[in-house]
């Protein structure tokens, strides 16, 4: 049997080789279901509801305030994935647990904004990607595949970072620490120059919950003492706030203001921070629907700060409870906290001031609490499934949020940057393509066809932060003979995205061909890491080496490939892409790939399963953080429920993804498309 072999769906009757290719049919998948799945979508649970951005109502000033444009800090090397043969080259990816690498960009209602349906939605995905196009092709396990409804609810999705430490990040703790929480305004020297109803309004205008710009402190026992005792006292203790002395009807008022007006709640003065503590501010982020970046964008929002005062280990899902550390520059935990109050979908605690910030990468892993809801397996299915993930693992595939959604997979535009064929980077990302999708978009793409004209086309978006509005105005700015400068113009982990997506499909690939040649044991040929060096294994040393130890390359001109026939093959499906394995540097540096090595098989650790029955669908399976914290009492369920769901826990390290070891324990193609069209077929 070829490594190529077609998969069809006639229920879930398997057909075994050593490979474990499976064939099976998903049964209970319906369009809602999909679109809350798999698109960012508000969960179904009854909850405040929120705000655009995650706010409250309760901070009004914020709403008119325009949002800060958005800056990753610079991606930090993965040193997991690090090798070469006889030196350490450069990781090409940043950690990226189940979630998107790219910086966000803004996104905006248009007309025919919204897909509208779930037969537009279903429309559009007859034109996405299946595993087979991206080169997942093998299961590792032998049990008979089972169908079920994996994120249903994001609350079905919970995610706990793991710290460089080892240990399991967690939100437990709301309170600021004794020995950092300053003195309250109170209690601080120079607060007795204000009555109560002062300290209230200063307090207001500092937050921006005063309507009025400003506060005037009137001064009834005039002196330039006195006068010069206030002003110190309103910049020490409402740090933001300014001051200046204003002569009305002979009297003499001490105005407080904001420096920046609107636009920045400054950070304390750098003179008002103690030296002793820690410059950053460390605290657990636990978030409901938002992905991370756009939550550090509604903190920084909140604040008034730039978002790249903030620091993270790796991104998080949207659809998904996650929880992870965070680390902020010269912001007080007593601040943070405010926020708390102010915010909707998010808590802030166990706080704490260190010296450093936090790296992308530099984390352990993630603990993933998964529910897979109206599960189709029996109980001995379900108990061989987790066992094998368990004990054997799954193919350490990138997954299928790697590639994009659109008729127009990611790798491919990074194959055609690779081969420094701009004018069909140009196409591939501007040209009209098949199935549904905003009405914005469609017109633009026309108007692009039509008249190759930047600006005409950059008119019909009322959104230009998109992929497409970025590259439309590079194209004006710099003109259809500039094309790599005007690329540049979308942001560099946007652009980057491409590059390592066709190095994903790549992987992918050579990885299905390394399965079906030789299984799940080291041969001859085969790579291994030692001390982040790759080296070749000889035949003796394969009969000692375990599978978990084998890698396999990402493409680039600083990574070495096994020698058996499967690593040849890179050289060949480079070749047919008109690529040169012995050329991978490109003459823009920023797309030049040094490569980097990924060991083809995860076994996760911490697995444990428990199947769960419940009548009411509404119900959360899951006992979160927030609600241990506000003593709630953990879900009680049915043991005679007509709803049968399987809970599963695990931990895996950075870089890896969470789906990929549901599609082993599930036998199924986690892809939308594939997904859609079960369920047409379940709903004829």
């Amino acid at each position: 049997m070829g490594g190529f072999q077609d998969i069809t769906f006639s229920g879930f009757e398997q057909t075994h080789t050593h490979t474990h290719t499976c064939v099976g049919k998903l049964e209970y998948f319906t369009v809602r279901t999909l679109l809350n799945n798999l698109c960012p979508m508000a969960d179904t649970e009854p909850m405040l509801v929120p705000a655009p951005g995650g706010e409250k109502r309760a901070c009004p000033a914020l709403e008119d305030e325009v949002a800060h444009s958005t800056k990753r800090p610079r991606v930090q090397k993965d040193e997991n994935n690090r090798g070469g043969h006889s030196h350490k080259p450069a990781q090409d990816e940043a950690e990226e647990p189940e979630g998107e690498e790219t910086e966000p960009l803004e996104e905006e209602d248009g007309e025919g904004a919204g897909l509208g349906s779930g037969e537009a939605f279903a429309e559009m995905m007859k034109h996405g990607l299946t595993e087979l196009d991206v080169g997942i092709l093998k299961f590792v396990s032998e049990h008979k595949g089972f169908s079920g409804i994996l994120k249903e609810r994001y609350s079905d999705f919970v995610v706990h970072e793991v710290n460089k430490e080892g240990k399991t990040v967690q939100l437990d703790d709301l309170s600021v620490p004794e020995e950092a929480e300053e003195a309250s305004v109170a209690e601080q020297p120079g607060s007795e120059v204000f009555t109560e109803e002062q300290k209230h309004q200063l307090e207001q205008l500092q937050l921006f919950k005063k309507k009025e710009d400003n506060v005037s402190i009137e001064m009834e026992d005039d002196t330039k003492e006195k006068r010069t005792l206030v002003h110190k006292a309103v910049k020490t203790l409402y740090p933001g706030l300014e001051t200046k002395t204003e002569e009305r009807e002979g009297k003499k008022f001490i105005v407080a203001y904001h420096a920046a007006g609107q636009k920045a709640l400054a950070a304390p003065r750098k003179h008002s921070w103690p030296k002793s503590r820690g410059a950053f501010c460390h605290f657990v982020l636990y978030k409901e629907n938002k992905d991370t970046m756009e939550a550090i964008n509604v903190l920084s929002k909140f604040l008034r700060m730039r978002p790249n005062v903030f620091s993270y280990m790796g991104t998080k899902d949207k659809r998904a409870i996650t929880v992870q550390e965070i680390a902020v520059l010269k912001v007080t935990a007593e601040r943070l906290s405010h926020l708390n109050k102010c915010l909707n979908n998010f808590k802030l605690g166990n706080f704490c001031y260190k010296k450093h910030p936090l790296k992308l990468g530099e984390l352990r892993g993630n603990h993933f609490t998964v529910v897979i809801r109206n599960i189709t397996g029996t109980d001995d299915q379900v108990q061989q499934a987790m066992t094998s993930l368990r004990e054997t693992g799954f193919i350490n595939y990138y997954g299928m949020q790697r590639f994009g959604t659109t008729a127009v997979p990611t790798h491919q535009v990074g194959k055609a940057i690779l081969q420094d064929n701009w004018n069909e980077v140009i196409d591939l990302i501007l040209k009209p393509r098949p199935g549904a999708e905003k009405g914005y978009l469609v017109k633009c793409r026309e108007e692009w066809a039509q008249s190759q004209d930047p600006e005409a086309a950059l008119k019909k978006l009322p959104v230009k932060r998109c992929v497409e509005g970025q590259l439309l105005r590079g194209l004006s700015m710099y003109g259809k003979k500039n094309i790599i400068t005007a690329f540049a113009m979308i942001p560099r982990n946007n652009r980057l995205m491409y590059i390592h997506s066709y190095q994903s499909f790549m992987w992918n690939t050579m990885v299905s061909r390394r399965i079906e040649a030789f299984g799940l044991k080291a041969v001859e040929g085969d790579l291994v890491l030692r001390g982040g060096t790759a080296f070749v294994l000889s035949a003796a040393e394969a009969e000692t080496q375990s599978i978990q130890d084998v890698v396999m390359p990402l493409p680039g001109f600083d990574v070495i490939y096994p020698t058996h026939h499967v690593g040849k093959g890179y050289r060949e499906k480079l070749s047919a892409d008109n690529l040169d394995i012995d050329n991978m540097r490109h003459r823009v540096r920023d797309y030049s790939l040094a490569g980097a090595y990924r060991r083809i098989l995860i076994k996760p650790s911490d697995v444990s399963w428990e199947v769960i029955n419940y009548d009411d669908p509404r119900i959360s399976l899951v006992h979160t953080d927030v609600e241990k914290l506000e003593d709630q009492p953990p879900p009680v369920f049915n043991k005679e429920g007509k709803y049968r769901a399987l809970r599963m826990e695990f931990s895996l390290p950075p870089s890896t993804y969470a789906t990929m070891a549901i599609r082993e324990v599930l036998k199924m193609d986690t892809s939308i498309k594939n997904q859609t069209q079960l369920n047409t077929i379940w709903l004829n």
